[in-house]
């Protein structure tokens, strides 16, 4: 399997995303920069978290401009898989990949800390290596988490099995602060409706690791080589 991780100016976990990468394929990926036109023929497409541009417009938006970005489109269109993590989710949604946007937190503060996410399917390569409805452990990191779509888009997604993770409390219920952004719907994660592109917040690449204090995050990777090999 081969993989590769855009790299913007501003990115800070792109290498966080190599390194899950590495352990998990045993090889190093692609790192490909935001100016390239070109893609290496790879089996995975990673789009990583962090403050691409500064966020300076706004999240997510002047990366979904860069030249590579053409490329990543054309190639989801053709099925590749892409993951976008966090900024990248924006990112994704900023080209259009996926739907909805990513607002300020509801809170309108910057949020860092661990959260609890329930799997709500395992029909993609994304997810297949869980169970439904396991309970995770996964961090966030974020200021402008908060997932909006309007009704219609928001039931397409529940009837399409396009909901890949929400945000609940450790028993897997929607308690009081489970919701650490104010996401419709406690959305954390969603697919496109060909199920190759998925947009999370959480970073499982920051808990793929046992020496990180957790591997909640690692059977993703695991699950998209065994998937992609």
């Amino acid at each position: 399997m081969k993989a590769a991780v855009i790299v913007f100016p501003g990115s800070n976990c792109d290498r966080d995303l190599q390194v899950a990468l590495r352990g998990a394929m045993g090889s190093e990926p692609e790192m490909v920069w935001h100016g390239d036109s070109e893609m290496p023929d790879v089996d995975l497409i990673t789009v990583p978290g962090g403050f691409s541009y500064g966020d300076y417009l706004r999240a997510g938006c002047m990366a979904a401009h860069s030249p590579i970005m053409r490329e990543v489109v054309a190639r989801a269109g053709k099925g590749v898989p892409v993951l976008g993590i966090c900024n990248g989710f924006q990112v994704l949604t900023e080209t259009g990949l996926l739907p909805g946007v990513l607002m300020r937190n509801a809170q309108l503060k910057y949020v860092c800390k661990d959260v609890w996410l329930r799997v709500e399917t395992t029909g993609t390569a994304f997810t297949e290596a869980y169970e439904k409805d396991q309970v995770i452990r996964i961090p966030v990191a974020h200021h402008d988490g908060n997932y909006f779509a309007d009704e219609a888009t928001l039931d397409e997604l529940e009837a399409g099995d396009r909901i890949a993770f929400r945000y609940c409390d450790g028993e897997g219920g929607g308690a009081n602060g489970a919701n650490p952004n104010g996401s419709q719907r406690d959305i954390a994660g969603i697919l496109n409706e060909k199920r190759n592109v998925l947009g999370m917040m959480p970073h499982p690449e920051r808990l793929a690791d046992a020496a990180l204090g957790g591997a909640d995050g690692r059977p993703m990777f695991d699950g998209l080589v065994a998937a992609l090999s």
